[in-house]
């Protein structure tokens, strides 16, 4: 049938709508790898009470953003949505789902400007996860567009340049060897100047696990350390790290990350922001003009924010829940930043009439900040919040909270972090 897409919408999709004298007349017709303005005729291949989801078999009308995409597994991967569309048109998609998001959701319409951080497009992942098969033959990738089928991919153009040695390097020992069994899944690390590589294993079994390390350690002349995690298959979701446990590591144990602004040690497990290019760029836009007696950090990682809040504030207070981001942040801590490990809730919920901070900084995961951590930081009554967010439909849910707690946005900041993907990362800064 043919569909004018109006819009592209969180998930990378473009919204259509069924024809008026269609069973499903107006009904939401969500499509992907298409632009805003373009006619397509599309199939229809399946149909919900409130939408329908249908795949571009010919774009009849062009948008004068679209581009040739430079990655050959484009549409067949699940990583990229956005290859399609040139990098700038990316950059104001991302912002209009943005403030759609806001109004639809929390009725926000910002009146302050939008100000935007572009990236280098392509090779800023400093990290990067693949699948291995051993059998029926060798292969290394991701996984196949909204299936859990392997896709073989042997290069990653929005993976650092290290990172796709490594890669080349995975099949030519595949080909003419053969990688542990026990490994069913590779994660590689980068550091900042992309001249060092740590290297994480992921199994069911640790039977073989020091084979795999020994294997790995050669991968590539950058790599400085190798560690490998099991979990029984009785307990694996659907990756194998989610409850896996380091069972053996060779070379150095963590990768020290060296940006203009702090080092940070990041041990295999700990997170760490994946845009090798922004990094400094984020922590500017995040802690830059913050001042005072106490800052509280609050999702805090491996102190990728309190290392340089600590520096205007006379204390940091650093919480973190993960056991091994946590380990990283006691080790990157400078006197005056003390690492509380607890979940943000439990240590708000403990500490909420003791404390008076200056300045609050929230980084929390996709889900967002969640009524109980939301209520105890309208208790505190801290002067200046920064939100920092990865997902705006729970944002825009979040705000309206501290919207009618008495907060008012200053500022607001959109950093692509993830260029070609749908993925929104933002700064909003509070005050009250």
């Amino acid at each position: 049938m043919h569909l004018t897409i109006e819009k592209l919408v969180y998930g990378g999709d473009g919204l259509a709508r069924l024809p008026a004298d269609d069973r499903g007349g107006g009904k939401a017709v969500f499509v992907p790898f298409v632009l805003a303005g373009e006619e397509v005729e599309a199939v229809v291949y399946g149909e919900k009470p409130g939408f329908a989801r249908a795949r571009a078999e010919t774009i009849v009308t062009n948008s004068p953003y679209r581009v040739a995409p430079q990655c050959p597994y484009f549409q067949h991967c699940g990583g990229c949505q956005y290859q399609h569309a040139d990098y700038e048109h990316q950059l104001a998609i991302k912002a209009a789902i943005l403030r759609e998001n806001l109004r639809r959701i929390a009725k926000i319409e910002l009146q302050s400007e939008l100000l935007i951080h572009p990236s280098p497009p392509w090779n800023y992942r400093n990290r990067a996860r693949f699948k291995l098969q051993s059998a029926p033959e060798f292969a290394v990738g991701y996984y196949r567009l909204n299936s859990h089928e392997l896709l073989p991919v042997e290069q990653c153009p929005i993976s650092s340049p290290l990172i796709n040695r490594a890669i080349t390097r995975l099949w030519e020992i595949g080909r003419t060897s053969s990688l542990a069994n026990a490994i069913e899944e590779i994660e590689l690390f980068a550091n900042a100047d992309d001249s060092q590589l740590m290297i994480e294993a992921f199994g069911s079994s640790d039977t073989e696990s020091k084979q795999a390390c020994a294997q790995l350690r050669e991968l590539v002349p950058e790599g400085i350390g190798v560690a490998f995690f099991a979990a029984p298959k009785t307990k694996r979701r659907t990756a194998p790290s989610e409850q896996a446990e380091l069972v053996h590591s060779i070379g150095t144990a963590n990768l020290e990350y060296g940006t203009k602004l702090a080092n940070y040690r990041v041990s295999p497990g700990s997170f760490f922001q994946v845009n090798r290019h922004l990094i400094d760029e984020l922590v500017e836009i995040v802690t830059s003009g913050r001042s005072g007696n106490t800052a509280l950090d609050l999702y805090a990682g491996v102190g990728l924010f309190s290392l340089v809040l600590n520096r205007e504030f006379e204390r940091v207070i650093a919480v973190e829940s993960s056991p091994t981001s946590h380990a990283d942040l006691l080790y990157n801590a400078p006197a005056n930043v003390k690492a509380v490990r607890t979940p943000v809730e439990q240590y708000l919920q403990n500490r909420s009439g003791k404390l008076r901070p200056d300045f609050v900084v929230v980084d929390p995961p996709r889900s967002g900040l969640g009524e109980s951590v939301l209520r105890a930081l309208g208790d505190l009554r801290a002067p200046r919040i920064t939100y920092v967010s990865c997902d705006p439909a729970t944002l825009a849910r979040d705000l309206g909270r501290f919207l009618s707690a008495g907060y008012r946005i200053e500022q607001v900041h959109l950093v692509d972090l993830f260029p070609q993907t749908f993925h929104v990362e933002s700064v909003f800064h509070l005050v009250r």
